[in-house]
């Protein structure tokens, strides 16, 4: 096992190590003190959408355990915690009425932190929007990106005076892809024209958001966080390397694009013009406002071949096997080498901030035995996935923190509660906590944080 101690001087003194989670996922209490529902409670609640029918009603019941879980946070050694905000519990119908008691709750999670040491890293939007915005179209609509820009600003007047950091959304691929062209995230639908449409209004919903974090609280880093996909191409065939061009554009491009150049990628615009929404004037110029710093959600990397079926669908690329080292619990290659490029070419694309990794982990399913759980495929995960990042530092390019995917098991979406992702095992009947032998030894790391006797520079 790599020695944390001697790990640790792979990394600048001031590097950030954390936890991260989020709130759907852990919070449970979905009915408790004026929260109403989100869209993943009415998904989870559909037949066939969720595996074994999961939900996130209890979950780990964070909202009743939060001084508990903040102990185990600090027991972490981590310097920095990063969570997200429940939109249905700060405004339940998503407009309309402030909710005290949601913001009660993120007051004392927020205090608890600061209490403890550790940093706050908020995340505005992480999947689970007011379900009473559906009526009106949900993302597809260009009001939520309004409703969304006043739910920030209330949020950033209660607790932007001790937030550390605030992302606008996470992973907005998932929310415009998987939930409105896949189907595999809520609301489930499957439809260009409305993934479309869900896309511009997020991205303009982004860019309306930072205009009101700035004016309410000018002092706190604004960021977004990106599951940017590392495309690389099934062949060195012409086909597939067009092909790889084409799902960057659409996986990335549709993102990093709007948000980092002003602009929505040539190619996406040639294929899918005319299906998307109208992008007003000035739209592009809100979305594209200057940003302190950028998260990079990675897991594993994308590999595609070029789709030769007729009419296949812009951006026409198939998977092409894969060549890693094996996948994951939850059939997810592994394959460390393609985060390091994946940064390097958004470097090269982008004029992008200091970047922050805000998740990296590895769904691995070990249950407890004698009191231990035993998850060397996680730490050895770990170990592989922050030497790239060590790596990353030492060549130049401004990474200054990392958050592990996840502080511990929790509803993983449409997987239910069979994809355990933690560095702490949660028994979902007793809620108690265990914390893995990959916890254990991310603990030893990132107590060497902040200062150390290694290098600070």
């Amino acid at each position: 096992m790599t020695d944390p101690k001697l790990f640790a001087a792979r990394f600048p003194g001031d590097f950030v190590f954390g936890v991260a989670t989020a709130a759907f996922q852990i919070e449970g209490a979905t009915r408790a003190d004026g929260r109403k529902p989100s869209i993943w409670d009415a998904f989870s609640n559909m037949p066939g959408r969720v595996f074994n029918r999961d939900n996130g009603d209890v979950a780990c019941d964070h909202y009743n355990r939060l001084d508990d879980d903040l102990d185990l946070i600090k027991d972490m050694g981590v310097d920095a915690y990063r969570f997200s905000i429940a939109w249905p519990r700060i405004i339940p119908e998503g407009t309309g009425r402030i909710n005290e008691k949601g913001l009660d709750f993120y007051d004392r999670l927020v205090d608890g932190c600061k209490a403890r040491g550790i940093k706050t890293y908020a995340t505005l939007y992480h999947w689970d929007l007011p379900l009473s915005l559906m009526g009106d179209g949900g993302w597809t609509a260009r009001s939520t990106a309004y409703a969304f820009q006043r739910y920030a600003k209330v949020v950033m007047a209660r607790l932007g005076d001790r937030l550390d950091s605030v992302a606008t959304f996470n992973e907005p691929w998932c929310s415009v892809w998987l939930s409105h062209l896949h189907g595999i995230h809520a609301p489930g639908e499957r439809n260009m024209e409305a993934a479309l449409a869900a896309m511009h209004t997020t991205n303009l919903a982004h860019g309306l958001a930072v205009e009101a974090i700035r004016h309410v609280t000018p002092n706190v880093p604004i960021g977004l966080v990106l599951n940017a996909h590392s495309v690389i191409p099934g062949s060195d065939s012409a086909e597939d390397k067009a092909a790889a061009e084409r799902a960057f554009d659409f996986n990335n491009g549709a993102f990093f694009g709007p948000v980092f150049k002003g602009e929505y990628p040539a190619s996406f615009l040639d294929a899918l013009g005319d299906q998307m929404p109208k992008v007003e004037a000035g739209d592009l110029a809100i979305i594209s406002q200057k940003l302190d710093w950028w998260g990079l959600n990675y897991y594993t990397p994308m590999r595609v071949a070029h789709d030769p079926a007729e009419g296949a669908v812009y951006p026409a690329a198939q998977g092409a096997p894969a060549i890693g080292e094996g996948v994951t619990d939850i059939g997810w290659e592994i394959y460390a080498p393609a985060m390091k490029s994946l940064v390097e070419d958004l470097y090269r694309r982008y004029e992008l901030p200091d970047c922050y990794v805000t998740e990296n982990g590895a769904a691995y399913n070990m249950e407890l035995e004698k009191g231990e759980i035993d998850d060397q495929p996680r730490l050895d995960y770990y170990v592989e996935h922050l030497s790239v990042v060590a790596d990353l530092i030492s060549d130049g390019y401004p990474v200054k923190g990392y958050f592990a995917w996840s502080l511990m098991d929790n509803f993983e979406w449409a997987e239910g509660y069979r994809m355990r992702f933690g560095l702490v095992y949660v028994n979902y009947e007793t809620q108690e906590r265990t914390v893995k032998k990959s916890g254990k030894w991310y603990r030893e790391l990132a107590s060497q944080f902040p200062g150390g006797n290694h290098k600070t520079s």
